[in-house]
């Protein structure tokens, strides 16, 4: 078994482009690292993602979803991972009570970038068990009509990490960057996670920011632009 690898895991045809995006990104940060790509049944869903742990062929595992690309070095998720067993950022919405099946303050975590190791497999079995009994719905608005969301994997891991009592090391999200709710930032964005190509302003940006002499910046989105804002000195 390798010490340490990147897994992803899909499903159907329709996510090769944003898979060979990401892998690519890969190779060209982390040239070092192994890929695995497990390729489940055409039928397969979100819940899947909870088998992972028994997927990966690595003692030290980077989870990566399909329509992420990785801008820099992520030698400090896998170091925490080895330190607590699991680091993760919390979701963009980090309430966990919009699924039926959970209430309270109960947080959530994106469950598309995933820095693991053997200390948290059990976090993964109760995420696999408690899945696909867990109500995931979420009841959300489409313009001024509200609909509902049937299934979503993120609602299963919530849980299992309060069920387990399990505390993992929870990264900035910089880590799991999603642009279409995050719209400002500060220093360098590790992993931008959407199906729409980082902007080139943000690579550039990233790229200045990643150097061990920057000065860390206040980046503003905006429409698909980044770069120092009026604020830029914190």
């Amino acid at each position: 078994m390798a010490d340490r690898g990147i897994v992803y895991i899909v499903w159907g045809d329709q996510v090769q482009p944003a898979l060979t995006r990401s892998r690519l990104s890969v190779e060209k940060i982390h040239p070092e690292l192994p890929v695995h790509v497990e390729i489940l049944r055409p039928e397969s869903s979100l819940l899947d993602k909870s088998r992972m742990h028994r997927l990966t062929p690595f003692e030290e595992t980077l989870f990566l979803d399909s329509d992420t690309v990785v801008l820099d070095r992520l030698d400090f998720g896998f170091e925490m991972a080895a330190q607590h067993g699991l680091a993760v950022s919390i979701c963009e919405c980090p309430w966990a009570r919009r699924y039926g099946g959970l209430d309270g303050d109960v947080v959530e975590y994106n469950t598309g970038v995933i820095f693991f190791n053997q200390k948290s497999y059990h976090v993964f079995d109760a995420w696999d068990a408690c899945g696909r009994d867990i109500d995931s719905s979420i009841l959300f608005y489409q313009g001024t009509n509200v609909v509902r969301m049937p299934f979503n994997d993120q609602a299963g891991f919530a849980k299992a990490i309060i069920d387990t009592g399990f505390n993992p090391y929870v990264l900035p999200y910089n880590w799991n960057f999603r642009p279409m709710w995050h719209r400002t930032f500060w220093g360098p964005i590790k992993i931008w996670h959407d199906y729409s190509d980082p902007p080139a302003e943000v690579v550039a940006w990233t790229n200045n920011q990643a150097n061990a002499g920057a000065i860390i910046q206040f980046g503003d989105l905006g429409a698909h632009r980044a770069g120092p804002s009026a604020a830029t000195r914190g």
